[in-house]
């Protein structure tokens, strides 16, 4: 509970910190918003004792007028202050999904042990909702409470400094009290999230294998565990209820006790206190003090622990989301450096456990800076030596090493897969350029990744970066060129295309090959044509259990299935 607490802290606080200027702007508006606060008092005061009680009702009206007009001084203010919350709060919420994608993601691909993290649903969905919603909350009550105190503080202190004592011991003394059992209310919550999740997962898990659970006949043990969790959930909402009861009487002192203290000092208290300094005392304590320690009490203790427990769950088990997300780490132009040395280590894969391997035994050094084309039959492995070397595939046996780490260590921006298929989604041409890069990409990055690319006449058709790409109108081809542009746009060292530019006629596709080699950094191909062959540094022939690799010049030499592939190449090209 402690470490998720600290987190959480450590990493909100950051977060506030990030952009004073809107934390600034959110307490102006919050100090706009509580004025009625502070005058309300005073001008009711005013109006009974000058107006009403000494035979100038006019007057009264009057300082009732603007009372009025102070609430709506007040309600610009609140406008104002929920305006520059959400300026806070949807960034935030943006940049945790993305973080809980990307780690759900890291943990499928690079886990040895993994299973289907169905968990990650609840904390992109209702996990990171829970955040954005309490981070704004406890903003605007913790900011407003603090206003609104030291605004019935200097209001009733100008009235009568007897009744401020009256009022503001309670509330200090409950609310401090309420602050202290918050620990164990935050225990019970980080139980009722943890059960959520399991039941989340185990939910998943039943529905993804309804099938299979009818045929074997186990329909009863897969719902006994169903049910656990549910009971199990069950039980920890109820604790937390329980808990939540506290709440009552924090309340009760805090706000309805004041009031008691007031009517009894009013009718034994000091003779001389005029009625408008009662009405005036009562105002402050009804209408501004008891919402906000109300509006304090349900933030802290429901939403302010929910925010801290379910920020835990989210940040647990991986690096912090970045605040401050910071640009590529550069090179030169490119951010590539050299190229990032792979290295495949006796290795094999099968799809399935005892099925036939895809791969069997096979090592391989891929030097930094290299281009490797791997040719091969269809059907030898060629995809999934493409998969394996990128990490979207765990090897059965052997190891695959990225600059002498394991690849599982290594950050995902570090390396981009093409495959076949290019992955094209509704945005901005600038959005899809910009996929894999982190932070805001530079515009000469994006701009040179069109210019190489050939994607000018796509640019004008749509109006540019900023333009609006519906991929279900794009060709085919104009979808690879996007996927090639965002990987000559992104900070990897290591490019694998696995037949990426399968819908690119040769002169374009050639083209393209060219300027990712120019572009630095190491490229692996999958090659389908001659042109992709020659190109390369070196060039990988699978021939089932057999792998070769070697020169264009000497695979024509060595290998009888290159030649044969380069006879068929030459006629697909007549």
């Amino acid at each position: 509970m402690s470490a998720a607490w600290t987190v959480s802290r450590r990493y909100l606080w950051s977060w506030l910190r990030r952009s004073p200027s809107d934390a600034a702007r959110v307490l102006l508006w919050t100090g706009v918003e509580t004025v009625p606060a502070l005058l309300s008092g005073r001008l009711v005061a005013l109006s009974v004792d000058t107006g009403f009680l000494d035979g100038a009702p006019v007057v009264g009206v009057l300082w009732l007028v603007a009372l009025a007009a102070c609430a709506a001084v007040g309600a610009y203010g609140a406008r104002g202050a929920l305006a520059r919350t959400a300026a806070i709060v949807e960034p935030l919420r943006d940049a945790l999904v993305a973080y809980t994608v990307a780690a759900s993601l890291r943990r499928a691909t690079h886990d040895d042990h993994w299973r289907q993290d169905l968990s990650g649903v609840a904390r992109m969905t209702r996990q990171v909702e829970i955040v954005r919603e309490a981070v704004g909350t406890l903003i605007t009550v913790v900011s407003r409470f603090a206003f609104t105190f030291a605004g019935v503080c200097i209001g009733t202190l100008t009235l009568d400094g007897a009744a401020a004592a009256l009022i503001f011991a309670p509330v200090i003394v409950s609310v401090a009290c309420y602050v202290l059992s918050l620990r164990k209310v935050a225990r019970a919550q980080l139980r009722a999230a943890v059960a959520s999740e399991e039941l989340a997962q185990k939910a998943g898990e039943l529905a993804s294998s309804l099938r299979d659970v009818t045929a074997c006949g186990t329909e009863e043990p897969a719902f006994r565990r169903l049910e656990a969790a549910a009971r199990e959930t069950a039980r920890a909402e109820e604790l937390l209820a329980r808990l939540n009861a506290v709440r009552t009487v924090v309340l009760g002192l805090s706000g309805w006790l004041p009031l008691v203290l007031v009517l009894v000092w009013a009718r034994w208290g000091d003779a001389g206190t005029s009625a408008g300094t009662v009405l005036g005392v009562l105002t402050y304590v009804a209408q501004s003090l008891r919402p906000a320690v109300q509006a304090l009490v349900q933030g802290l203790g429901t939403t302010g622990v929910r925010l801290f427990v379910t920020l835990g769950r989210i940040l647990e088990g991986g690096e912090e989301p970045a605040v401050d997300a910071p640009g590529p780490a550069v090179d030169g132009d490119t951010g590539t450096g050299g190229g990032a040395a792979v290295t495949l280590d006796h290795v094999s894969f099968a799809y399935a456990a005892g099925g036939n391997d895809v791969l069997t035994d096979l090592s391989l050094h891929v030097t930094p800076g290299e281009h490797l084309a791997v040719v091969g039959p269809s059907g030898i492995g060629k995809s999934t030596l493409a998969a394996v070397m990128a990490g979207t595939r765990t090897p059965t046996r052997g190891h695959v090493t990225m600059d002498g780490a394991p690849l599982r260590d290594i950050p995902p921006e570090r390396r981009a897969y093409l495959p076949q298929e290019a992955y094209v989604f509704t945005g901005t041409l600038r959005e899809n350029l910009a996929y894999l890069c982190q932070g805001e990409a530079e515009e000469g990055r994006l701009a040179e990744a069109v210019e190489k690319m050939g994607l000018h006449e796509l640019a004008d058709r749509i109006g540019g970066l900023d333009g609006v790409l519906d991929p279900d109108r794009l060709s085919s081809g104009e979808r690879q060129l996007i996927a090639l542009a965002r990987a000559h746009a992104s900070p990897a060292r290591l490019l694998i295309l696995d037949e990426a530019t399968c819908h690119l006629d040769p002169a374009t596709e050639a083209c393209a090959e060219e300027a990712l080699r120019r572009r630095g950094g190491t490229l692996v191909v999958v090659a389908h044509r001659i042109s992709s062959a020659r190109a390369a540094d070196r060039v990988m022939v699978m021939d089932g259990s057999q792998v070769r690799t070697g020169t264009h010049a000497e695979m024509l030499a060595a290998s009888p299935l290159y030649r044969d592939l380069v006879g068929l190449w030459h006629a697909d090209a007549v």
